[in-house]
């Protein structure tokens, strides 16, 4: 049997990304660092696949360290996000499971190739601000659970 996908078979893609959070330091408020992909016009959170020896949460960990130049200490699972796209005209089922994380430390002018800018804002501002629905949704997500730990539990 060939391996190859027959015409109308879903492609699955599992990825894993985080949400890091802290104070800023100016006004107190709960902030969270985002990224603006290469070549892109949206905003987003950091997130991306497995290396063959990782697990989730060690992935997640990289990626955002990657994609945003900061490190974060992992203080739980936020969920799943999952939506399709096309890729060499197939379809495809993407799933990423976002964890929270709180800031530890790095700058955000220490973002990788593929980030144009990774940059601190409000978490409030992040609700609405991030460009897709399920990602707007992690960063309610991670808001209640920061200031209502029982909030999803």
């Amino acid at each position: 049997m060939s391996s190859e996908l027959r015409s109308g078979e879903v492609l699955r893609e599992l990825s894993y990304g985080g949400v890091v959070v802290r104070e800023d330091p100016a006004s107190g408020e709960l902030e969270m660092v985002v990224i603006v992909p290469r070549g892109k016009r949206r905003l987003a959170l950091p997130k991306g696949g497995a290396n063959a020896d990782e697990t989730p949460e060690l992935t997640a960990a990289r990626e955002v360290r990657e994609e945003t130049g900061v490190t974060g200490a992992l203080r739980g699972e936020l969920g799943d996000v999952t939506y399709w796209y096309r890729r060499s005209g197939r379809r495809v089922r993407k799933t990423v499971r976002f964890f929270l994380f709180d800031y530890v430390e790095g700058s955000t002018d220490d973002h990788d190739h593929e980030v144009d800018e990774a940059r601190w804002i409000p978490l409030d501002e992040a609700r609405t601000a991030l460009s897709f629905p399920g990602e707007r949704e992690m960063a309610a997500r991670a808001a209640r659970l920061l200031t209502d730990p029982a909030a999803d539990r």
